[in-house]
């Protein structure tokens, strides 16, 4: 058995505790497939090339004397360079000075201690403030089916380098859809739960109120392993859910999407009815808002963080993100206290859109990953602003903390990865995960990834 032809994360664990595969041979073949195809998509900022195959060495041996740890023991990890590794600098993806760890954020520690090998940090948009991965110091991250098309951001890299094979597993950051959009567009899957499950402690933050860290991965399962990991849980699978009642929030989810997003919804919807779950429309209340008081939040917070490194280095900051950091300055306290009340609402619209359910069905991108540059696209006969269209779906759900995830549901007409999206109860994310192995198994037959990239 070669690291390549191991289709996922959960697939090389057995392997390695078999003792079939080395994590030396595991790691060497991801370090491969960074050199063949980063430069080209720009998925690494730092590949730890010398530490990884130390680290790799010292889990051969450990297994091989019996004191193997579980599914994450010898498995090449990425992180995406927001997160703090101790030795390493935190670029964030700008040409602001970097922060330069001395220790790693806790997350990273709870993955090394599982045995997990970090073999580099990926590529992002700038301090994770957009959602194409394309403004940052290090060049854009792209597509790996078409290079010429943003892999969505902010975990751009991340989502890159499950899909060349450069990992079996990276850590994201999710503000407004940062893991959830890239996996989507890149047709993986990605994972943030509840809000506050998974410590931020050691990772730059964008809005503290909204963010999130999770894993991105080619399955469920893979997802799963990791999200218990990172809390510092010993790792378990999902099994998948029985007799599911989902609810479908149509009203403003359903109402801008490509003719590929809607038609691969209606014929996972269908899939799903034919198992035997029930699939039942539901409204979520107070949606013509959700904009309105994640921009207050988000710019809000933003702004306050970025305030003293504006001060000193504005000029080494994309423009856009800058223009960005900028209008949160002009956000009144009024605006902001305002849009603090508004998220309980939406909390609890979602907590009763959910009631009776085992989880929310909807989209996570009502588009395919868009043009490197675009600032619009065109879905049916509306141009609309590509940072908001990529929004639009997901950052609901970090204003109100609810865990979601991202699963791959088709290719559409384009050659391109359309994704949907799981909403659970807050707290529940291990149910949401049983609800997401389910619904992975009526559109892929538990495969996972629908993506690929063409090297």
């Amino acid at each position: 058995m070669t690291p390549a032809a191991l289709p996922d994360l959960a697939t090389a664990a057995s392997a390695v505790e078999r003792r079939e595969l080395s994590p030396v041979e595991l790691v060497k073949g991801c370090l491969d497939r960074v050199a063949a195809r980063s430069a080209a998509l720009n998925a690494f900022i730092a590949v730890f090339d010398r530490e990884a195959t130390a680290q790799a060495k010292r889990a051969e041996s450990e297994i091989q004397n019996g004191r193997y740890r579980g599914p994450l023991h010898g498995i090449p990890i990425s992180v995406k360079d927001l997160v703090d590794v101790a030795g390493a600098l935190t670029t964030s993806g700008s040409a602001v000075p970097p922060r330069n760890p001395t220790h790693d954020a806790p997350v990273v520690a709870h993955l090394r201690r599982a045995g997990a090998i970090i073999i580099g940090k990926t590529n992002l948009h700038e301090f994770a403030f957009g959602t194409t991965s394309e403004d940052s110091a290090y060049g854009p991250v792209r597509h790996p089916i078409d290079p010429s098309r943003s892999a969505g951001g902010s975990s751009g890299g991340a989502a890159v380098a499950i899909v060349e094979g450069m990992c079996f597993g990276s850590i994201g950051t999710d503000t407004g859809g940062s893991v959830r959009i890239p996996s989507a567009a890149c047709g993986i899957t990605g994972l943030k739960g509840t809000l506050g499950e998974v410590s931020c402690e050691g990772v730059v933050p964008l809005s503290e109120t909204l963010d999130h860290v999770g894993p991105l991965t080619r399955t469920v399962t893979d997802a799963a392993l990791l999200w218990h990991a990172m809390m510092g849980r010993p790792p378990r699978p999902p099994q998948p859910a029985e007799s599911l009642w989902i609810s479908t929030p149509r009203r403003y989810f359903f109402d801008v999407l490509d003719d590929d997003v809607r038609e691969l919804m209606a014929e996972t919807i269908r899939r799903l009815q034919k198992a035997g779950h029930t699939v039942e429309d539901v409204a979520v209340a107070h949606v013509e808002r959700i904009a309105d008081v994640y921009l207050h939040i988000s710019l809000s917070e933003a702004a306050w963080y970025h305030a003293p490194l504006l001060a000193q280095y504005a000029d080494r900051y994309t423009p856009p993100v800058r223009l960005r950091l900028e209008m949160g300055r002009y956000i009144q306290a009024e605006d902001y206290v305002r849009a603090m009340h508004a998220r309980s609402a939406l909390r609890t619209a979602v907590d009763r859109a959910l009631e009776g359910a085992d989880a929310l069905l909807l989209p996570a991108l009502a588009i395919a990953a868009p043009p490197i540059g675009a600032a619009s696209v065109v879905v049916g006969d509306t141009r609309h602003p590509v940072r908001a269209l990529m929004l639009r779906l997901t950052q609901l759900f970090n204003i109100t903390g609810h865990p979601a995830i991202a699963l791959p549901m088709g290719i559409g007409r384009d050659g391109l990865p359309r994704g949907l999206q799981l909403v659970g109860h807050r707290g529940a994310t291990d149910r949401l995960l049983e609800v997401a192995r389910a619904v992975e198994r009526q559109i892929t037959g538990g495969a996972g990834s629908v993506g690929g990239g063409t090297g």
